[in-house]
């Protein structure tokens, strides 16, 4: 991973393409003297709010007063808030996880899967990258995209301006054994990025104890959290909405006739309960997802169809609302749905049937499957918003790939 100065944002050099040196003033000897346009900074500022960050990147050796414009707070949130709600995903990209050949991540244009003919998929150059451990994308937020690799690394990264921090180790002192599940957010109301880590510690006949911990950038330690209401949990990362992550939980170890939604705020660190949809009668898989900034569920019935569940309004039953029901197609019971990853402009709903992507349309209930090259079978999938938040606090020591 390069330093703080480097501009760019991804190492496969076909995402680069030639810059028009008339865009630029010129720096040649014949001409070692320019001026940036005469216009106001309040309309050079809207513009650059507009422009992605790759260019914003090198736009910032155009001039002091650009690199202070592109640099401050405020400009850095209003360029984010701009890329985010944007329907039409420009500044939006997919994230993807491959476990064959090798370890790997990728990511894609969602527009482009969106809305183009075909895709390509780029290879990445994360932390510590390694093709012989396993890398986990634990969830995004504002650009920032928290990875683990193996069982022993946790990072804080933003592919697009080639910045990561490396968070000190969680894992609590083991006795028999345990598992772990992660999940990533924001506080909005202290502006700090949270990890909690659930870690599920097993005893003699089956007994387990759970033990939680939290991190903050800002504070760049973990925090032990009291008072878990929840049992075994189901999902492999919290889903974070509202300002609160989510896990599915079990009463017990090996049961799943039951569940719970359980949620811990990131605020004030306290723990709640997701009152849940009525469903439909049958055996399913539940699987929580985010679509559209709501919290959602999905139920896998016996791999042969799909019910989508959304909660419109945070925090009440009566706002379940099943949005949609889709056949599995081709070939029932040998795939399941992932959670919508996201709707297009068009209402269509873009996620993943086995390890494909598939764009279904509820209108007409069609569905078709981009065309992505670079492509094998993906593990996981995750949107993230181009941004230019950094995960280095200031006078932090930049780190360096190995």
């Amino acid at each position: 991973m390069e330093s703080e100065e480097d501009e760019s944002t991804h190492q496969n050099s076909k995402r680069s393409k030639p810059i028009n040196q008339s865009q630029f003033p010129s720096t040649s000897m014949q001409d070692s003297t320019f001026t940036t346009p005469n216009l106001p900074e309040e309309l050079i500022t809207e513009i650059l709010k507009r422009v992605p960050v790759k260019s914003l990147l090198q736009f910032r050796c155009v001039s002091k007063s650009w690199l202070g414009i592109i640099s401050s707070s405020d400009f850095v949130k209003t360029h984010l808030s701009l890329s985010a709600n944007d329907k039409e995903y420009k500044h939006h990209r997919l994230m993807l996880s491959f476990v064959q050949p090798e370890y790997n991540l990728k990511d894609c244009s969602l527009g482009s899967l969106l809305y183009g003919s075909v895709t390509e998929a780029f290879d990445l150059d994360y932390p510590m990258k390694n093709p012989v451990k396993s890398v986990w994308i634990v969830g995004s937020v504002n650009g920032l995209i928290c990875v683990a690799i193996e069982e022993n690394d946790l990072f804080i990264w933003n592919p697009s301006i080639r910045k990561f921090k490396r968070l000190p180790d969680s894992r609590p002192t083991l006795r028999c054994g345990y598992y772990f599940m992660y999940g990533f957010g924001y506080d909005e109301v202290h502006d700090d990025y949270k990890v909690v880590g659930i870690f599920c510690i097993f005893g003699a006949g089956g007994s387990y104890d759970v033990e939680v911990k939290i991190y903050g950038l800002k504070s760049d330690s973990w925090r032990n959290v009291d008072d878990f209401q929840g049992g075994v949990l189901l999902n492999d990362s919290g889903k974070f909405v509202k300002g609160k992550l989510h896990w599915a939980t079990t009463a017990r170890l090996g049961e799943y006739n039951g569940w719970d939604i359980i949620s811990i705020n990131l605020k004030d660190e306290k723990w709640g309960k997701i009152e849940q949809p009525c469903y439909e009668k049958g055996n399913f898989d539940f699987v929580l997802g985010v679509l559209e900034d709501n919290l959602s569920v999905l139920c896998n019935y016996n791999k042969t169809r799909a019910d989508v569940w959304v909660m419109k309004d945070y925090g009440v039953k009566d706002s379940w609302e099943k949005m949609y029901t889709i056949s599995c197609p081709n070939d029932p019971g040998k795939y399941m749905f992932s959670p919508p990853l996201c709707m297009s402009k068009k209402g269509e709903i873009l996620l993943v049937f086995g390890s494909i992507f598939m764009i279904y349309n509820p209108s007409d209930d069609s569905i078709r499957y981009p065309e992505v090259t670079n492509f094998d079978a993906c593990l996981e999938a995750e949107i993230y918003t181009e941004s230019l938040i950094s995960p280095i606090l200031q006078n932090e020591p930049i780190p360096q790939q190995q």
